[in-house]
C-alpha cells in the first residue's frame, strides 16, 4: 500500500489550508437564514472528494438540508464495500464573546486548528478524505469499495434521514459502515466507540383543577399541581438508582466483562469529573462505576419543570397545573416504541384519580451496538494501533444519533474511528482539533480499508447476516 506516513510529513500543512477553508463556511443547520451556507458547504466537500478521486453528487430528501454522496466502486465485487457516514453541518457559535479568534475563521495555535465544526465533524471526514485521494494518486485504487454519506441535518436532529435513506439506501449499500463522528477517551488513550445510547423524550401535562385556587380559602383541602407531579417525579428510580417502570431493563444487553474491563482500563478520576461539572456528588445505579453508569446503562432524567407562580414577589396559590419535560437514554436491545407505552402506563398508574394527566412523546433514538469481536471491529483496532503505536481500547457512548437508522436501513453494522477529544469544545465555544491527532486519523484510514480488505475480514464482512 502507498506510504500513508510519508504522504501526511509532506503534506502536513496544505492539508490544514485545505480544511480550514472548509471550516470557514458557516454551516449552521438548525439556522434556516444558513440553509445557503449549508450548501455551499455541502458543494465544497463535494468539490473535495471529486479532486480526491471519487464519483460525487449532492442529494437531498424532499424538504431537507443537502447531504453529499460519493463512491469508488473499484475493488471489484469481491471485495467489501465501506460506506463512511458523518456530516458537514456545524452548531451555532453562540456566544460569539466567548472565542478566542472568530469561529469562522480558523486559526492554528498550540498545535490545534481552533474552528467551528474543526473536530465536529468537517475535520473527521476531511481526514477520511484526504487518506483516499492519496491511496488512490499512489495507487491507482482502494483496496475495498468505498460510499461516502455525509449529511447536512446531523446537528438538527436528522428530521429527514430517514426519507434520506428510503430513497438512496440501495445507492448507500454496503458491508460496513464506518462512522466518522466520535472521538478518543484521551490524547494517549486510543480508543474506539461500539454503541450509541438511543434516547426518547416525553412531556407530561398534569391538572388538579378547572383554575389555580387560593391557598388561604382553599389549601388543606384541594390537591395541588405540582405537589401531585413532583410526588410521581420522585419515584421514576428506587433507593438504588434503577428505573421503576416495570419492564424498562427486560431488553437491556448487559456490559461484557470484556467490556467492563476497557472501561475500567480508561483513565478516570472521580474528582476531577465533579470538579469539571461543578456537582458535589456522582449519584447512580449501584454496582456501576460512573463511565459505565453514562455509557452503557439506561438514565431516566427530569429536564425541565414548570407550574404555578414564579414571578417577581408572592401570589398565594395553589397550582391547578404542572408540567414536566421527561428523557430517557436506552441502550441495546431497548426500542423506544416498546418503552414509550411502558412510560405512559407507569404515569397512569401512578397518579390519583382525581388528577387528569397527559403524556406527551416527542419520538426517539433507538440505541446503536457492534458487539467487541464483530471483524469490523477488530480490523479497525489493528488500523488505529499501527496508527497511535498502541493497541486502542473499546467503550461505549453515551449520546445518541442516527448510527441505528443507518444500520437498519443499510443492513450492515457500524464501526467507530473518530478522533474527537473531551478538551476540544465541541457544541461549545473555542471548539479545536488537536492535529497530532488529525494526522493519526489520516493513516488509522488508510489502514482500517487496508485492514478490512484482508481476506479473512473480507469473507466475514461479506457473509449473509445470520
Amino acid at each position: 500500500m502507498a506510504d500513508i506516513d510519508a504522504f501526511v510529513q509532506a503534506e502536513a500543512d496544505a492539508l490544514v489550508r485545505e480544511l480550514s477553508e472548509w471550516c470557514a463556511i458557516p454551516s449552521i443547520s438548525s439556522d434556516p437564514e444558513r440553509a445557503g451556507d449549508v450548501r455551499r458547504s455541502a458543494e465544497h466537500l463535494a468539490g473535495l472528494m471529486e479532486a480526491a478521486g471519487l464519483d460525487t453528487e449532492v442529494l437531498a430528501a424532499d424538504g431537507g438540508l443537502p447531504a453529499v454522496y460519493g463512491e469508488w466502486l473499484g475493488a471489484g465485487t469481491d471485495a467489501p464495500t465501506v460506506t463512511v457516514y458523518g456530516h458537514h453541518d456545524v452548531q451555532p457559535a453562540d456566544p460569539l464573546e466567548e472565542w478566542a479568534t472568530p469561529p469562522f475563521e480558523p486559526t492554528v495555535r498550540d498545535g490545534c486548528l481552533h474552528a467551528r465544526g474543526a473536530s465536529d465533524d468537517k475535520g473527521q471526514i476531511h481526514f477520511q478524505v484526504s487518506a483516499i485521494r492519496h491511496l488512490l494518486a499512489a495507487d491507482g485504487r482502494l483496496p475495498v469499495n468505498v460510499k461516502f454519506f455525509v449529511e447536512g441535518e446531523e446537528e438538527s436532529g436528522s428530521p429527514t434521514i430517514d426519507a434520506f435513506l428510503g430513497e438512496h439506501a440501495d445507492r448507500l449499500a454496503c458491508d460496513l459502515i464506518l462512522v466518522s463522528d466520535t472521538g478518543m477517551v484521551a490524547e494517549d488513550v486510543p480508543s474506539l466507540v461500539t454503541a450509541m445510547r438511543g434516547l426518547i423524550y416525553f412531556q407530561v401535562d398534569l391538572r388538579t383543577a378547572p383554575a389555580d385556587l387560593h391557598s388561604g380559602s382553599f389549601g388543606g383541602a384541594v390537591p395541588n399541581a405540582i405537589a401531585e407531579l413532583v410526588t410521581l417525579l420522585a419515584g421514576l428510580k428506587d433507593e438504588a438508582g434503577r428505573i421503576t417502570i416495570g419492564g424498562w431493563y427486560d431488553d437491556v444487553v448487559a456490559l461484557t466483562d470484556e467490556e467492563r474491563a476497557n472501561i475500567a482500563a480508561v483513565p478516570f478520576d472521580p474528582d476531577q469529573l465533579k470538579a469539571v461539572t461543578g456537582v458535589g456528588a456522582l449519584p447512580g445505579e449501584d454496582g456501576y462505576t460512573p463511565l459505565e453508569r453514562m455509557s452503557g446503562r439506561p438514565t431516566a432524567d427530569v429536564n425541565g419543570i414548570w407550574g404555578g407562580f414564579s414571578g417577581v414577589g408572592t401570589k398565594t396559590i395553589i397550582p391547578a397545573t404542572a408540567h414536566a419535560k421527561v428523557s430517557f437514554r436506552l441502550v441495546a436491545d431497548q426500542e423506544p416504541a416498546r418503552l414509550e407505552p411502558l412510560f405512559e402506563r407507569w404515569v397512569r398508574d401512578r397518579v390519583p384519580g382525581h388528577v387528569e394527566v397527559s403524556v406527551r412523546s416527542y419520538g426517539g433514538v433507538k440505541p446503536a451496538r457492534t458487539p467487541l469481536d464483530h471483524p469490523g471491529n477488530r480490523a479497525a483496532a489493528k488500523a488505529v494501533a499501527r496508527a497511535f503505536g498502541k493497541d486502542p481500547l473499546f467503550y461505549r457512548e453515551g449520546g445518541s444519533g442516527p448510527e441505528r437508522a443507518l444500520s437498519d436501513a443499510l443492513g450492515a453494522a457500524c464501526v467507530y474511528l473518530g478522533v474527537m477529544l473531551p478538551e476540544d469544545r465541541v457544541h461549545a465555544p473555542n471548539e479545536r482539533l488537536l492535529l497530532a491527532h488529525y494526522y493519526r486519523g489520516v493513516r488509522a484510514a488508510a489502514y482500517a480499508f487496508e485492514e478490512f480488505a484482508k481476506p479473512e475480514v473480507a469473507t466475514a464482512l461479506r457473509a449473509p447476516a445470520g
